[in-house]
């Protein structure tokens, strides 16, 4: 027996996301143990699919967990995922297990951020890369890529900025290619618009002096900090198999010092004061 579905319905939600992901009803069915046939008539609204069968193809399909509740809501079931404040009591115990793996990476920065590069937690290595800047952009919500991208921020800082931004601008792409997210959309299209910091040029701020050359072995960021250049690579860690959509759009990043001159200045400074 089938069950015809509306235009609105779950059928051509995954469609919609199978076309994103470039596979053919076929590749996705073998992936979900399922017929090139009932694909077709689950994204046609021919057939309703099963509860389990959504969640099995939203998993193939790489559709993140806040996404997975619409498909769910679309097909005529409850959303699985709950979505808690960050501060609601039944995630106390990961809000401390954040605070220790931000403070116990000091004196090196880290940092936590939302789907939308929003700043839920830094430590002080963070604070010591954004002294000075103009409070506008320090006025929460702090926005990481703004923060980093704006004229006024930390981009007249960034010695390597040409290649820095294009790396960002292409996170930010990948991320947009996976999760449907307007706010996302918003800022990508603010930090793009962003003009060139005063008395930089494209060319000149991308290229180190022979005095600056060093073997990376990741793109670092190269970042102007009284009156020196630190030099960092960062490291994005997210939650294995969130079950909560708050934590499913938490990621960690980790900036871990890329040479030595970086490693002596960090480690020389005077503990922080709490």
């Amino acid at each position: 027996m089938t069950t015809v579905v509306n235009d609105t319905g779950v059928g051509p939600l995954l469609r919609g996301w199978r076309e994103q992901r470039r596979l053919s009803q076929l590749e996705l069915a073998l992936r979900a143990d399922s017929s090139a046939r009932h694909i077709s008539f689950v994204e046609t609204g021919r057939s309703r699919p099963s509860e389990e069968m959504v969640l099995r193809l939203a998993e193939h399909l790489e559709v993140p967990v806040r996404e997975r509740n619409a498909l769910l809501l679309a097909a005529g079931y409850a959303p699985r995922y709950a979505e808690s404040a960050l501060d609601a009591p039944r995630l106390e115990t990961l809000r401390a297990g954040i605070e220790q793996l931000l403070r116990g990476y000091e004196p090196y920065p880290a940092l936590v951020v939302d789907g939308s590069y929003t700043v839920v937690a830094a430590n002080r290595g963070i604070g010591l890369l954004l002294d000075g800047l103009p409070g506008h952009l320090l006025t929460p919500p702090l926005n990481a890529m703004r923060i980093t991208l704006h004229p006024e921020g930390l981009a007249p800082r960034i010695r390597n900025l040409p290649e820095w931004r294009g790396h960002l601008l292409h996170q930010m792409e990948r991320q947009i290619g996976l999760a449907r997210s307007e706010s996302l959309r918003a800022l990508y299209a603010e930090v793009t618009a962003y003009p060139s910091p005063p008395g930089t040029d494209d060319d000149e701020v991308g290229a180190p002096g022979p005095e600056e050359v060093y073997p990376y072995f990741a793109l670092p960021l190269r970042i102007e900090h009284d009156g020196r250049v630190l030099s960092f690579v960062s490291s994005i860690s997210t939650f294995n198999t969130p079950l909560d959509v708050t934590v499913a759009e938490l990621a960690i990043e980790t900036f871990l010092p890329a040479d030595p001159a970086t490693v002596a200045y960090l480690q020389s400074l005077p503990p922080f004061s709490d």
